[in-house]
C-alpha cells in the first residue's frame, strides 16, 4: 500500500520537526507537515488556561483535560480526512499516553497507508536542545524521552541523539512506498 501518512512520535526536542522538514526536502512528492504544536498553537485561550484544556507544569509535565481531548479528536480526524482526500502528511506527534495515544491515531487512519516511526533521543541530549531552543518548559524533554514510547509499536525507529535530521529523514524515506 502506498504510504500516505508518516507518523513521527518522540518526546519534546527529540528532533521530530527537523526530521519532518528534511522529509519534505528528500521525498519526491509534496508532503504537508502537521504536528501537536500546530494543534496547540491553534487552541483558543480558554483551552490553554483551564483544567479542561492543556496545561504545562513548571517541572515540564503536561496534562490534558476533556475539552482538549474533544478538539484533539476532531483534529486527528481532520488530518486523516486530508490524507483520504489525497494529501500526503507527516504527523509530528508526542504520544503522552503511549499506546493509548497511538490507538487514537490508528483508529482515525484505518484504511490509509501509514508508516509509524519512533524518534528516539537520549534524554540528556534532548534536554540540552530544550535549553538551546528556549521555547519549552524546562524538564519537558527529559520527562518525555521514554514516556512517549511506552507500549507504542513502530515500523521503524530512528535515533537523533547523534544522527543529523537529514540522515534520519533518508532512513525514513527509504521505507516510504
Amino acid at each position: 500500500m502506498t504510504t500516505q501518512v508518516i507518523v513521527l512520535n518522540g518526546g519534546s526536542s527529540s528532533g521530530k520537526s527537523g526530521i519532518a522538514r528534511c522529509l519534505q526536502a528528500v521525498l519526491p512528492d509534496p508532503w504537508l507537515t502537521l504536528g501537536t504544536d500546530t494543534l496547540v498553537d491553534a487552541l483558543p485561550a480558554s483551552l490553554t488556561s483551564s483544567d479542561s484544556g492543556i496545561a504545562f507544569a513548571d517541572d515540564g509535565g503536561v496534562s490534558v483535560g476533556p475539552g482538549f481531548r474533544v478538539v484533539e479528536a476532531a483534529w486527528i480526524e481532520g488530518v486523516a480526512a486530508m490524507a483520504r482526500a489525497g494529501a500526503r502528511v507527516v504527523v509530528d506527534e508526542v504520544f503522552l499516553g503511549g499506546a493509548s495515544s497511538q490507538e487514537r491515531w490508528r483508529k482515525a487512519l484505518v484504511g490509509l497507508g501509514v508508516l509509524w516511526v519512533g524518534v528516539r533521543c537520549d534524554a540528556e541530549v534532548a534536554a540540552g536542545r530544550e535549553v538551546a531552543r528556549g521555547d519549552r518548559t524546562a524538564g519537558m524533554a527529559a520527562s518525555q524521552a521514554e514516556l512517549v514510547h511506552r507500549g507504542v509499536s513502530y515500523d521503524l525507529e530512528v535515533d537523533s541523539t547523534h544522527a543529523e535530521a537529514v540522515e534520519c529523514a533518508r532512513v525514513i524515506a527509504a521505507r516510504v512506498r
